[in-house]
């Protein structure tokens, strides 16, 4: 099958986790024997923010780390009739410009391909005047990266069918590193995140770095001159963006981790983590949570990762963690195994080619029951 994505970048993970997920999802469609490549605009927001931040050679490098994936630049003038007509299943992000978004939906009353939008943010309830004017009557079916997501679609009438598609790790990429030596105690990667996550960072990570004086690391982005300082006299050293690529050797430098989400997944969206928790377990690094609701059971809390309630659970949980390598040990294989078992890459393939089966085109089933009967 030859599948289209629609995406805000592909190249660019500056503050975009979902470039995380598609590009597991592409290389898997890829290593399986189909076409995949990603649409992006020439000038977005996280590939302008990286190229001012770390210049053209991430950009560059890319290509490097993933000479499979494959990604055409659009403007004001490409044809995108020309691209569609050329597709079996085309999935539209949800960052994706209105008027495309438009456009491409009546491209598909036309011509013969499965069309999917993909939502992997929370403007579905911090911004749903905004989701609500998104013409999507066209569209095959939506993908939600969480059922509180998908329930939140169904109940404004928001596509006519909707599935929960929850992001996962590549684990093509996120594995252990066991040759690299753990020199320090605790890293966080995650972004500052628009002050949605600010009063816990500094309860659930800089409290208890501070309290136990443990050596600590922060990769990430967006950190306002404040937070820095605030960092700083805690003794965490702040790296700023890492390339995902590097981040499975970042995490096997360090003893441990921890999973803080943004206030609107916790309070309005329960039931997804980041894309970092998917990946943080498949790396075999130890993870400890901040609050969120584990409602559709993807963990298995106390087994696979610790839940903090507060401030003092989060130092007592670095401390013994800290100092029992066997604790340590049995926390991250249960994690990974539960990666390995539900939540790769190849999983979400896999359910997509299930969604795909219930609502695709006749020529998208028929693909679909030929490779199966190949395999």
């Amino acid at each position: 099958m030859n599948i289209l994505f629609y995406t805000h970048s592909l190249v660019s993970d500056w503050n975009h986790g979902n470039a995380h997920f598609l590009r597991g999802v592409m290389r898997d469609l890829v290593r399986r024997g189909h076409q995949a490549a990603a649409l992006e605009p020439r000038r977005s927001w996280s590939r302008d923010q990286l190229v001012a931040d770390q210049g053209e050679a991430p950009v560059v490098r890319f290509s490097q780390t993933f000479p499979q994936l494959k990604s055409i630049s659009y403007d004001e003038d490409f044809e995108h009739e020309r691209a569609l007509a050329e597709a079996d299943v085309v999935i539209v992000h949800e960052w994706t410009d209105p008027a495309l978004i438009a456009r491409i939906g009546k491209a598909r009353r036309s011509l013969d391909f499965t069309l999917l939008f993909h939502d992997t943010h929370h403007r579905a309830v911090s911004a749903d005047g905004e989701i609500a004017t998104l013409d999507l009557s066209a569209y095959d079916g939506v993908l939600a990266f969480g059922e509180t997501l998908r329930e939140r679609y169904l109940a404004a009438g928001w596509g006519r069918q909707v599935f929960t598609w929850h992001e996962a790790a590549d684990d093509a990429l996120f594995k252990p590193r066991p040759r690299i030596e753990q020199n320090r105690d605790v890293v966080w990667v995650g972004n500052w995140g628009d002050d949605e996550r600010s009063r816990e960072i500094g309860e659930f990570l800089i409290e208890p770095v501070a309290r136990l004086g443990l050596s600590a690391t922060v990769h990430g982005v967006r950190y306002p001159r404040q937070a820095k300082a605030a960092l700083e006299i805690a003794g965490i050293a702040y790296r700023g963006w890492v390339a995902n690529a590097d981040v499975p050797t970042v995490f096997a430098q360090h003893r441990l981790t921890v999973h803080i989400p943004r206030r609107p997944y916790v309070e309005s969206l329960p039931g997804i983590p980041t894309i970092r928790m998917f990946e943080a377990l498949a790396c075999g690094i130890p993870l400890i949570s901040a609050p969120w609701r584990d409602e559709e059971r993807l963990f298995r809390p106390g087994d696979d990762f610790l839940f903090a309630r507060n401030s003092e659970d989060m130092t007592r949980m670095m401390r013994d963690l800290i100092a029992d390598p066997a604790a340590r040990k049995a926390l991250s294989d249960s994690g990974l195994e539960t990666i390995r078992t539900r939540h790769t890459c190849r999983h979400r393939v896999d359910e997509l080619f299930g969604i795909l089966n219930e609502i695709g085109t006749s020529r998208v089933r028929r693909e679909l029951t030929d490779q199966e009967a190949a395999e």
